[in-house]
């Protein structure tokens, strides 16, 4: 009897281990950039929260917060290459759906998995959290399915695209507005709902956030527009590439990552962030600012060539960024740790 229940335990084992065994192998995701999600979407509540001193309460806000979010991550990532499936045929051959490695059924079912993590851990954080990615989830469902390709806005498709990644902003200081509030110069408060506490300095400081964020996020995807651009083409997805043509796109890709190191330096300015992140964050937008000329300044042949890469250092460029706000909050932490102990 005893073997039979270890059994039905190695059984049950492997089956939950498979979906993790298949994500792993799923896309050719760098190790770093995996490590870089974590404190990405951990950078945001420490921002919003400040330094101050970290109890219990607070690292259990921005663990619930990652946890949130990853499984958003993954989620957003799979139902887009279930919608997708007709556009990666031609675009992305290599991706389980179009090369055969799992059946859309099966892959509905993950997705299935990770979006009640989402909501589930979104609901610990506040009603708010799960209030959030609620929107969002509805958001992106239609926006893949339906509304990319129904509607004939010049660039819809890629307009809307970084309200994914805008999530992780909103996301993280609204939980902390409302499960660890800092100021009540400003309360909103709905019956059942609770109350967001907040000031005008922090809204600021989220709207910048959220702006570079946008345009950050925006200016790398619009090179993957342009290597996609006849697959997106045949299927009628309004990009900046198939609305305004390749040359044009690189055009407003390049205005983008110039707007977003404005951006990034008023951030610098307005929050508690060392000049760590100003040095770093300078250097990494001068790099991507000279791959993003190179693009621009590429004829028909080798546009298509160097788009792919530029499209890569620019979501490095957008991931580093986040780092960069981890890493200058979490040094200050140690050091305000350690001098005031």
């Amino acid at each position: 009897m005893a073997k039979l229940s270890y059994r039905k335990k190695d059984k049950i084992y492997h089956i939950l281990k498979r979906p993790f065994e298949f994500l792993s192998n799923w896309r050719d995701l760098p190790p770093y950039e995996l490590a870089s999600y974590f404190l990405m979407f951990a950078s945001v509540p420490m921002l919003a929260y400040g330094i101050k001193p970290y109890n219990l309460n607070v690292f259990l806000v921005i663990i619930l917060t990652v946890i949130t979010l990853y499984s958003g991550f993954f989620a957003t990532l799979i139902w887009n290459d279930i919608t997708d499936s007709d556009i990666d045929t031609l675009a992305h051959p290599d991706r389980p759906i179009p090369s055969g490695r799992i059946s859309k059924k099966k892959f509905f079912t993950i997705a299935l998995v990770f979006s009640a993590m989402t909501f589930i851990f979104g609901l610990l954080t506040s009603i708010w959290g799960l209030i959030i990615v609620g929107i969002a989830a509805l958001f992106v469902a239609f926006h893949n399915k339906y509304l990319k390709k129904i509607i004939k806005l010049p660039a819809y498709s890629e307009i809307f695209t970084p309200i994914q990644w805008v999530v992780v902003a909103i996301f993280g200081f609204i939980v902390i507005w409302t499960a660890l509030p800092q100021s009540n110069e400003i309360i909103f408060s709905l019956p059942i709902f609770g109350s967001i506490s907040t000031s005008s300095s922090e809204i600021q400081i989220l709207l910048l956030l959220v702006a570079f964020t946008y345009f950050a996020d925006n200016a790398h995807d619009l090179p993957e527009g342009i290597h996609d651009y006849e697959g997106d083409l045949k299927h009628g997805v309004k990009t900046y590439a198939t609305s305004f043509g390749p040359k044009n796109a690189s055009i407003i890709s390049f205005s983008m990552f110039f707007i977003s190191g404005i951006l990034g330096i008023l951030i610098f300015i307005k929050t508690v962030l060392s000049p760590i992140f100003m040095i770093f964050f300078i250097l990494l937008w001068l790099y991507i600012m000279y791959y993003s000329y190179k693009l621009l300044r590429a004829d028909n042949k080798n546009r298509k060539i160097i788009a792919p890469i530029v499209g890569r250092k620019g979501y490095d460029y957008f991931l580093m960024s986040y780092n960069l706000i981890f890493l200058s909050i979490f040094v200050q932490l140690i050091i305000f740790h350690f001098k005031f102990i």
